[in-house]
């Protein structure tokens, strides 16, 4: 993270500098047009097209002339400057970013399965965008054949996405009432906000909208029980039509946050009626694969300078503990207690007769003959009765 601010600050840098280039371009170059046409006005007023130049007005050209050279030789130089920084920028990139990062790659990971998968997901990724053409062209080149079925929840979605961006709400309206059950199913309130949204519209119209408002209130009624605060807040801005919303105190009806909001709230319950993450799973993976890089690079010349490179050649496990924040955590995960190792699909967590939790391979390694005898509490028991457990 210090690597990018580095940069971003560089970056800054070259932008302020472009914007006032730009700005200093713009004054200066006005101002030598208005000063030569208004030297050309005057020596057409005075001395006429075809006469001879005076001394006087020759020595105001030439000045003129020398105005104009200071001025252009100025922006060059001030350009070369800016090219300068520019170049510094790049500078900054080669010196906080690695441009060799396969030290860090494992040989043998992009098998035929492995490949696949990715490109499974780079196709799901591209229909999440709406960028359907693109999604078709990369399984006609893969070769990966996917099911129509697969591909038209998706177009549906960014259908009724593009409309909200432009706030239209009839076709999420559609959605949401025709999967209702579904919605109420998962305790969503997405529904009653895309009905109060369309209310809040009718309300900026004024009092030529307040018949109709009243009318559309009437689909506030399967909602009263859970937002009934809500809906009371919607009918008493009504009393304010006349003079309007905006210099009324229901102001905080037209805050333009709600609308990003609601967004967000339909690409979440859609997805979750779907059986899909919010987030594309490439673009999780690729955010956690910046925030383990540069981890994953200083231990890798770490491990080849103390020249022990069998500490790093297993697939499934990583040298270090990488922390990718809160925000990574999908599931929970068991660290053995005796062996302090994490669990994995070779070494699943074992459920004891008497209740307590340790690895398979502390398990092998802990009992003597038929009998185990756990290492919390005195119980001895059969090493055949243990359960693996799932979280």
């Amino acid at each position: 993270m210090d690597q990018c601010v580095t940069v971003e600050r560089e970056l800054e840098k070259v932008l302020h500098k472009f914007s006032g280039y730009g700005q200093l371009c713009e004054r200066g170059l006005e101002e030598l047009i208005d000063y030569t046409g208004g030297l050309k006005h005057e020596i057409l007023q005075s001395h006429g097209q075809d006469a001879e130049l005076s001394g006087t007005l020759s020595l105001v050209l030439t000045q003129c002339c020398k105005r104009i050279k200071d001025t252009v030789q100025k922006l060059a130089s001030d350009h070369k400057d800016i090219h300068s920084s520019v170049s510094r920028v790049g500078k900054a990139i080669d010196k906080n970013f690695d441009s060799d990062i396969s030290s860090v790659g494992i040989d043998g990971c992009w098998q035929a399965d492995s490949q696949r998968l990715l490109n499974e997901v780079m196709v799901e990724h591209f229909f999440r965008q709406g960028m359907l053409d693109v999604a078709e062209e990369l399984c006609q080149e893969s070769g990966l054949s996917v099911d129509p079925n697969q591909k038209e929840p998706f177009v549906e979605l960014n259908r009724i996405l593009e409309a909200l961006k432009v706030r239209v709400l009839r076709p999420a309206l559609e959605w949401a009432v025709s999967n209702r059950e579904m919605l109420i199913a998962q305790n969503s309130s997405l529904e009653f906000k895309l009905h109060r949204l369309y209310f809040i519209s009718l309300l900026m119209g004024g009092t030529t909208n307040q018949r109709e408002a009243l009318q559309y209130a009437k689909n506030f009624q399967p909602f009263a029980l859970n937002h009934q605060k809500d809906i009371q807040v919607l009918m008493g801005s009504l009393v304010y039509l006349r003079q309007g919303i905006e210099n009324s105190p229901y102001v905080h009806l037209l805050d333009a946050n709600q609308w990003a909001d609601i967004c967000d709230i339909f690409t979440r319950d859609a997805c979750a009626l779907l059986g899909l993450s919010v987030e594309s799973p490439l673009s999780v993976s690729f955010s956690a694969g910046c925030v383990a890089l540069p981890a994953l690079i200083n231990i890798k010349a770490v491990i080849e300078q103390r020249q022990c490179t069998g500490v790093w050649n297993q697939k499934d496990e990583l040298p270090i503990e990488v922390d990718l924040g809160k925000k990574c955590w999908y599931h929970s995960i068991f660290a053995c207690p005796i062996l302090r190792q994490q669990t994995t699909d070779n070494n699943p967590p074992m459920k004891l007769v008497c209740g307590h939790i340790i690895s398979r391979d502390a398990l092998n390694k802990m009992f003597n003959g038929s009998k185990l005898k756990c290492p919390y509490c005195p119980m001895e028991q059969s090493p055949g009765d243990a359960k693996q457990i799932f979280f």
